[in-house]
């Protein structure tokens, strides 16, 4: 479907194709909503590209109070008690409306559902849908979804570029065409663009996703919150392939370990093993690659000649790479994959900014804490989907203003970005990498050339970084190595941020060369 701004004006606007942002739009039918996405639906998705599963207690000796035990557990005392709750409690009804969606889940013979085990889960409760292909399967069902629902206007290759306020509240989105810029005049917008692994070389998540929802958000004076947290998945097959494909935990699961090139299992006496969370997998492995090891991750033992049939895409990443996993161990090293910060939001996914609400990767709602349990995040965004569109649905409309288009930054590039964010936003940190990155960043804001967005959001990770004087789940610091005897959350807004960008820079800056 074309822009149309004169029929679209006033709906609801929901920016991102992947599956929180059209799970919100099919939540929302039978009311008109715009659906928006820079890629042809369903492609360039970090959802499309999802190989692990749903958490969900569906099994037998299962119950939502132990999946929470075991998310706030992973989420090292940062997780909200009640979301997680609440989610925990939900994740059942998600599944639920996912396979009303069309969305086919693996089964049994008998017909019963099969259940995966995963990192720091104590039952097995992972659904999956096409082995290792759930995101490519949830991506097709809801794209076909989407495009039979007739109150849902879908337009793509349409780039969200700013939100307009008026008097602190929603007034309207600008975004690019091919055709040029155009303004959508709506009190009411969704945020669903994903996450920020674009920001780093290695990434599991396409390279274009490098926060630009959190960019919108933060220049309309939205609060973010935990932004320093950012998750390293510990087994991205070693390849140079960009994104990089991902072994997924539900290897581990079946039994795989990790070895390094002498066959030695160097996890085999830490608690957990394989299984640890992510952060402390992820820790390790990097620790063994910095002291000048292979990793690899062996399932020759556990799955050998079946691997091929458990997991399809896995193998055939593997193969492309020209090796067998049947008979080859799978060469591996973390890479960024998932942003447990984001726009800071309530239950009903509103952010501090009236009339902007957020979803899935780019919110943070407080589940994950300072570390994501496996096989949360498609769960939080089935659950969320349904409670942002509720709160949509029963708000406002706003006020529609005519609105004066400004002129715009060139198309954003994170590439200047990457490696600043890849030397101070790791999987290890200390302070001085974190200053020297906040100073680096602060003239690519002020620029506003095409790096300005991507700086925006890692210079609000790196000064959440740098305020967070601990480590604690995916945050390491060399220099803080111990966990604060009392958690607290970070807030921030890009004000603050800015502030304290140059309060840093001016400390920095030699005495004799301030005053000349």
């Amino acid at each position: 479907m074309s822009l149309q701004v004169g029929v679209l004006a006033g709906r609801p606007v929901i920016v991102g194709g992947g599956i929180a942002g059209l799970m919100t739009a099919l939540h929302m039918a039978p009311e008109p909503v715009v659906l928006i996405s820079k890629a042809p639906l369903g492609l360039d998705s970090s959802s499309l590209l999802a190989q692990g599963g749903i958490a969900a207690s569906l099994g037998p000796g299962d119950h939502p109070s132990l999946h929470a035990a075991d998310t706030i557990s992973a989420g090292d005392g940062l997780c909200d008690a009640e979301v997680v709750r609440h989610v925990t409690k939900a994740a059942p009804d998600a599944f639920e409306a996912l396979s009303r969606f069309g969305v086919r889940f693996d089964r049994d013979d008998q017909g019963a559902l099969l259940l995966g085990l995963e990192a720091a889960h104590s039952r097995r409760r992972i659904v999956h849908a096409a082995g290792d292909g759930t995101g490519r399967e949830l991506m097709r069902a809801l794209v076909a979804a989407v495009r039979n629902t007739p109150s849902i206007a879908v337009i793509e290759g349409v780039a969200a570029r700013r939100l307009v306020t008026h008097d602190g509240a929603v007034a309207g989105l600008v975004v690019t065409t091919p055709e040029g810029a155009a303004f959508l005049p709506t009190g009411r917008i969704v945020i669903a663009t994903g996450g920020i692994g674009g920001l780093f070389f290695d990434t599991t998540n396409p390279q274009g996703s490098f926060g630009q929802g959190l960019a919108l958000a933060a220049r309309a004076g939205a609060v973010l919150a935990d932004l320093e947290f950012v998750q390293f998945h510990p087994t991205a097959l070693d390849t140079p392939s960009r994104p990089m494909p991902l072994i997924s935990e539900a290897v581990r699961g079946e039994g795989a370990v990790l070895i390094d090139q002498t066959g030695r299992r160097f996890l085999a006496d830490a608690p957990g093993g394989e299984l640890a969370p992510r952060d402390v997998v992820a820790g390790a492995v990097a620790r063994h690659l910095a002291k000048g090891h292979r990793v690899y991750l062996d399932a020759r033992d556990c799955l050998g000649n079946i691997f091929a049939h458990r997991f399809p895409a896995m193998d055939a990443f593997c193969k492309a790479a020209g090796l067998d996993p049947a008979y080859e161990p799978i060469p591996i090293r973390p890479a960024a994959h998932y942003h447990m910060g984001g726009i800071a939001v309530d239950l009903a996914g509103r952010s501090s900014v009236e009339g902007l609400w957020a979803c899935g990767e780019a919110a943070c709602t407080g589940l994950h804490g300072a570390n994501r349990l496996a096989s949360n995040s498609l769960l939080e965004a089935a659950v969320f989907a349904r409670e942002v569109a509720r709160g949509v649905a029963g708000s406002e409309t706003g006020t529609n203003r005519p609105q004066a288009l400004a002129d715009l930054l060139p198309p954003p590039d994170p590439a200047p970005v990457r490696p600043i964010a890849a030397a101070a936003l790791g999987l290890v940190r200390n302070g001085r990498d974190i200053t020297e990155a906040a100073a680096a960043l602060l003239p690519m804001v002020n620029h506003n050339g095409p790096e300005a967005d991507p700086a925006i959001v890692a210079l609000m990770m790196t000064i959440a970084a740098w305020q967070r004087t601990e480590s604690r789940g995916a945050h390491f610091r060399t220099d803080f190595p111990a966990k604060a005897d009392a958690a607290s959350r970070t807030r921030l807004t890009l004000v603050e941020a800015l502030q304290t960008a140059r309060d840093l820079a001016a400390e920095m800056t030699p005495p004799l060369a301030r005053s000349a």
